[in-house]
């Protein structure tokens, strides 16, 4: 496959990406004056990042052609094509899209809403739920309409099978372990190296990562590992290109970590015929993840 024009893979993944356009949320209403749902989209020409914020309403965000990160607190999410995030309204968080992602989003009114999800959760975006949440972004629906439409979309919204969730540790112990592979997944250094770095034991290293994430040191950098895969593969970065960027000796061990993470091969999760460098642009609308 062509890398898609957008620059150079690099590994960060909460690294600030060069030419970052840094934007505020906008205003919201306290309700989605025409309705239970406010919906619309845009194209993010930039990378963008909006700084910490809340708002009033639930949010559910979902993109094409590219990727959304969220930081909420000690957890980082990855939304990919054919997934959104639920956001519960209050709920502080932190956002990135890549450039040229179609970012789309709708809000719900909290007292219209007949489902809550309280925290953030990875939603399957199906072909339907699209299509209704593009409807409603219409100007033109009267209230009988929108009515109909907002509940097919109650009937469906369903969460993903899996969740692009990454737990960070937010120990002082190991945070700086934690940031500096947010900064750098491809850093290979050992569990052993890092705790000499740190004037710690490797056994304290090993048992903070178990208690604060639930993994080892090494199966936590792996799912990291596997969330800026999803990212790079994502904005048309092939295989390859993919696997020496995040530290892989080569493309099958890149493969073969992925499908331990993911269950399937980057190739079967993009909806990918072929080779397994031949990486599009679309996710399966037939994989929950």
């Amino acid at each position: 496959m062509v890398r898609a024009s957008r620059g150079e893979a690099t590994p960060g993944m909460w690294r600030r990406e060069a030419g970052t356009v840094l934007r505020r949320a906008e205003a919201l209403p306290a309700q989605a004056a025409a309705g239970a749902i406010l919906a619309g989209f845009r194209v993010v020409r930039a990378p963008t990042e909006w700084s910490p914020h809340a708002h009033p309403l639930h949010e559910l965000v979902w993109v094409r052609g590219g990727t959304l990160t969220s930081r909420v607190g000690d957890r980082v999410f990855t939304v990919v094509e054919g997934h959104g995030l639920w956001m519960p309204a209050g709920v502080v968080h932190a956002g990135r899209a890549t450039a040229g992602a179609e970012f789309s989003d709708a809000f719900f009114a909290l007292d219209r809403t007949p489902f809550a999800f309280t925290e953030p959760k990875a939603i399957a975006m199906t072909p339907l739920l699209e299509s209704l949440l593009t409807h409603l972004s219409r100007t033109d629906l009267d209230a009988e309409a929108r009515a109909r439409a907002e509940s097919v979309v109650f009937d469906v919204i369903q969460p993903s099978e899996r969740q692009f969730s990454l737990q960070l540790p937010g120990d002082p112990r190991i945070d700086a372990i934690a940031e500096a592979l947010l900064d750098d997944p491809a850093d290979s250094r050992s569990l052993e190296e890092w705790a000499r770095r740190l004037g710690t034991s490797d056994r304290t290293v090993t048992r903070a990562f178990r208690q604060t994430t639930g993994l080892s040191f090494a199966q936590w950098r792996q799912m990291l590992r596997v969330h800026r895969a999803l990212m790079l593969l994502a904005e048309g970065f092939d295989v390859t290109t993919v696997s020496e960027v995040l530290g892989y000796a080569q493309p099958s061990s890149f493969i073969a970590a992925f499908r331990r993470v993911m269950g399937t091969t980057p190739g079967a999760f993009f909806g990918a015929a072929g080779a397994p460098g031949d990486v599009r642009n679309s996710v399966s609308r037939d994989q929950n993840s």
